[in-house]
Formats: structure tokens, C-alpha cells, sequence
């Protein structure tokens, strides 16, 4: 919950109708607000680098008025666990995919339809548009604040301990560790494979327990969380994109000054934008950096998975889940998905 220094009580009625100076520092150098972010991701991810530039920048533009300490590398818990925190209050900022938001808000999923998107120019005319303004809208309703600019989780590939990849008879049996949410299950099960949902935190000892035989993610994810050390192949099916979308408890979030609310916003979304160039252009890096580490790739032909998808009513059932109106504003970036 955001704490108020004592200053303000002491200010008493007469000096509260005084305007004050928006970036003036508490009393006796304490911060007049302090708050909580909180990620899934290592110290070396660039969604937790450029957090902290967010979050420093914040704290230097108000002259330390305004506090936020950041918790990465799941330190206060699972996705599950820090979005409970987040819709209690007890967590003020978050960021979080979609995709997992969808166990609350549904409609947040939707950007994550298998084979959606050809690209990130398409990607990010949607989410910068009227599919990124309609979840939004929506997971505001549910009490829950959305920055303006959602942050890159980037095309997901499918890597393996046990096999490659090659074409989607593959899956079939496959154990795959997706996360938290019900489009990922789905869309697996329409592969034939047996997915395990479970948090990010929890995925290097899933693959090293053989819990499940693989997992998917972006490039520059398999890498900083060093999944490279429990994994031998990796398929780059670009079967999804996933984003991160800027959380915070909507109550708290209101309960700020207008001018502090305007500079948090304003330094989110500029640290979002340089996040995103940070991976537009990493996946042949990070390819490098994992072939370095023994990884062996390959490239399955894409068209044969999105066929099984549409064969097993994969995307028919969703855009029925959804609604035809929200499917209709996805395919204004996508063009028809599943014909």
C-alpha cells in the first residue's frame, strides 16, 4: 500500500490549502511515497534494467519524493502470488504478461493467438492501437491501472531436453511446461501435447527434475534464466507473441497526486519503448550466446502447426470465447487468423 510520510499530517488544515511545489522533498529527506514493483524477471533481463532506470528516474524528478523499490527475479513470488498482491494493494506496480492476466481478465489473452501476428510492426500497431486500448479498457474496469505502452516478452520458441521440434507430430505426448493460463493450455492440447501449467519461477527445476520434457519462451528468456543448463534443443516456431503488460493496483494508483501519477506513467512508458528496442534485435544474439552454450536449433515450417491449430477448432473456439467484436478489431492488425 502507498505509504504517506507523516509530513503530510503535520502540514495540518491551514497549509493543506496551500498549493505545493509537485516535486518538493519530504520533510527531513523521507520519501513522501513509497511503493512496490515487482517482475518475473533475472537482474540481467532488460525488463528488470530498464524498471530500474524508471524507477531511479522517478526518484531523482521528484527530489525523492516518490520511492519505488524494485523486486525482481520473482522475490516476492510467482506471477500468481504478486498478482494477488497487486489486486489487494499490497503490491503497488507490477509487470506481467497477458496472457496470465487472462485468469482475471480474459479478454487480456487475446493478442497471444497462435500464429497471429506475421511481425512486430503489426504487433505493435495493435497493442500502440485500438486492440491495445480495448484490454485496457477492460482490465481497468476490473480495478487494476494499465500503462499506455505494454513491453516486449517477444515471439515465443519451443525448446526440449529430450528432442527437436521438427513438425507438429512432435508434440504429440509431449510434457511442456506452459504458464498460468488457459490460452496456452489450449493451445497445446490442440497439438496433442500434455502441457503443465506452472510459474516462471519454478521452471528450471521442472526441467531439471524432468518434471516436463520442455517449455517455450523468448530467446533472451531461455537465455538470462540459463534454461540453456537443462535444455539441449531449441525449435524457433515463433508460435506466439507475448507481451508484458505495466500493472498497478488501480485504487493506489488514484489515490496519488495528479503530478505524480503523470511523471510514473511518463517514465514507464518511456523505459517500455526502450525495452522494446532492447528486443527487437536480440534474438540473433541470444542465438549466438545459446549455440554457444551447446544448444542446437532448428527452423519447423510454420504453416504445418497453424493447420493442426485450425483442424482442432483451436481458433474457432476462441474467437467464440472472446467475442466476435474483439476478434474482429484483432484481425484489423493480423488480417483473417485460422481461414
Amino acid at each position: 500500500m502507498v505509504r504517506l510520510a507523516s509530513r503530510r499530517l503535520l502540514l495540518g488544515t491551514a497549509a493543506a490549502a496551500l498549493p505545493l511545489p509537485g516535486l518538493l522533498r519530504a520533510r527531513g529527506g523521507d520519501p513522501e511515497f513509497e511503493m512496490k514493483l515487482a517482475n518475473d524477471n533475472p537482474m540481467s533481463h532488460p525488463n528488470t534494467i530498464r524498471q530500474q532506470e524508471a524507477v531511479d528516474r522517478i526518484y531523482k524528478d521528484t527530489n525523492g519524493r516518490v520511492k519505488i523499490s524494485l523486486f525482481p527475479n520473482n522475490q516476492l513470488g510467482g506471477d500468481t502470488d504478486m498478482l494477488s498482491q497487486l489486486r489487494s494493494g499490497a503490491l503497488e506496480f507490477m509487470s506481467l504478461s497477458g496472457l496470465i492476466l487472462s485468469t482475471y481478465t480474459p479478454i487480456s489473452s487475446i493478442y497471444g493467438i497462435g500464429y497471429a501476428f506475421p511481425g512486430y510492426k503489426q504487433v505493435w500497431q495493435a497493442m500502440d492501437g485500438e486492440l491495445g486500448g480495448l484490454i485496457r479498457g477492460v482490465i481497468g474496469k476490473a480495478g487494476l491501472h494499465v500503462f499506455e505502452k505494454t513491453w516486449d516478452n517477444g515471439f515465443r520458441e519451443i525448446s526440449s531436453s529430450t528432442h527437436p521440434i521438427r513438425t507438429p507430430a512432435d508434440l504429440l505426448g509431449y510434457k511442456i511446461r506452459v504458464p498460468v493460463s488457459p490460452l496456452w493450455t489450449s493451445m497445446f492440447e490442440a497439438f496433442g501435447a500434455a502441457p503443465a501449467s506452472i510459474n516462471f519461477n519454478e521452471v528450471y527445476s521442472a526441467l531439471q527434475t524432468k518434471l516436463v520434457e520442455g517449455q517455450e519462451n523468448p530467446l533472451i528468456n531461455i537465455e538470462t534464466a540459463k534454461l540453456y543448463e537443462v535444455q539441449k534443443y531449441v525449435s524457433m516456431t515463433r508460435h506466439m507473441w507475448d507481451g508484458y503488460l505495466m500493472l498497478g493496483n488501480g485504487r493506489n494508483f488514484a489515490s496519488l497526486p495528479a503530478d505524480v501519477q503523470d511523471l510514473i506513467a511518463r517514465n514507464f512508458n518511456a523505459s517500455g519503448e526502450d525495452q522494446r528496442a532492447d528486443c527487437a534485435h536480440s534474438d540473433g544474439a541470444m542465438r549466438t550466446l545459446l549455440e554457444q552454450q551447446g544448444m542446437v536449433f532448428n527452423e519447423p515450417d510454420p504453416e504445418a502447426f497453424r493447420q493442426v491449430l485450425i483442424k482442432a477448432g483451436f481458433y474457432a473456439r476462441w474467437k467464440q470465447k472472446y467475442g466476435a467484436e474483439a476478434w474482429a478489431v484483432l484481425e484489423k492488425y493480423t488480417g483473417p487468423i485460422g481461414g
